[in-house]
């Protein structure tokens, strides 16, 4: 007999960290870490678009290993022992900027800022792009009382440069055109 899914611990608003530490459901870690949490479960719907070239889903599957450490991360309650997690380290946050060096090298250059939209896939990596900001700043609020380490935001600003870059190179690719905004006009 295998073990049930829910626990009903949950039921009354509080989680447990990895140490078990309980906290409230609406404690900064677990934000930080659900958003984290959503951007993977978005991350995974835009590997698995057709749109999407196989090179660029072993990237996004590369991202999504390492989303789960910096959640696991952050669902570690400080001190943490009970196994180990791997981390994050500038070795990850310069894969990203090597791949974004390498897209923004391949698309025109930008002289508007862009609407986003024009293909699915677009307008998905604009939705990555748009949850990691989001995480990006729950983290900030939680290392604003609590260490988090020192690479995990920059991951996060790199990785939501990288979906907007890359929603730039897949439209590129497909000869979707982008869609300035021009201020004013109707």
């Amino acid at each position: 007999m295998s073990a049930k899914l829910y626990t009903k611990t949950g039921d009354k608003g509080q989680t447990s960290l990895l140490g078990g530490k309980k906290v409230s459901k609406s404690h900064e870690r677990i934000e930080s870490y659900g958003n984290v949490d959503e951007l993977n479960t978005f991350i995974g719907l835009l590997k698995d678009h057709n749109g999407v070239e196989t090179k660029l889903k072993h990237q996004l599957y590369w991202i999504q290993e390492n989303l789960f450490s910096l959640g696991s991360i952050l669902a570690a309650e400080p001190g943490f022992k009970g196994f180990e997690i791997p981390g994050i380290t500038s070795i990850e946050i310069t894969q990203l900027e090597q791949w974004i060096d390498h897209y923004s090298g391949k698309v025109p250059e930008l002289r508007n800022f862009i609407l986003p939209g024009g293909h699915e896939a677009v307008s998905l990596c604009h939705v990555c792009r748009t949850i990691c900001r989001r995480a990006e700043r729950s983290v900030t609020k939680l290392q604003e009382t609590e260490d988090v380490g020192e690479n995990i935001l920059p991951f996060l600003n790199r990785l939501s440069d990288y979906f907007f870059i890359l929603a730039r190179k897949i439209g590129h690719d497909m000869n979707v055109p982008e869609t300035p905004w021009i201020p004013g006009d109707e």
